[in-house]
């Protein structure tokens, strides 16, 4: 269960939102909170991820500022 350590990680950041493994291999997700939070998380993403993983690159798009958190909690979507 490799994105219990990316629940773990986000949880100790303080940001929200869920990760999910596709089908292709990959793992995509959404993440919210304070900007420099949500730089943290990236920074764990791109570079240290869960210890099984490879990280061949990542890929963030659709970040935009927002007023109010869509979730309340970091969770893994199946």
């Amino acid at each position: 269960f490799p994105n219990q350590y990316t629940e773990q990680e986000a949880k100790k950041l303080g940001v929200v939102g869920w990760v999910k493994n596709t089908s292709q291999g990959t793992v995509t997700g959404q993440v919210q909170g304070p900007e420099e939070k949500v730089n943290k998380m990236k920074s764990w993403l791109s570079k240290v991820g869960s210890p099984s993983s490879r990280i061949d690159k990542t890929n963030f798009s659709n970040e935009k500022e927002i007023s109010k958190l869509d979730f309340s909690d970091f969770n893994t979507r199946y």
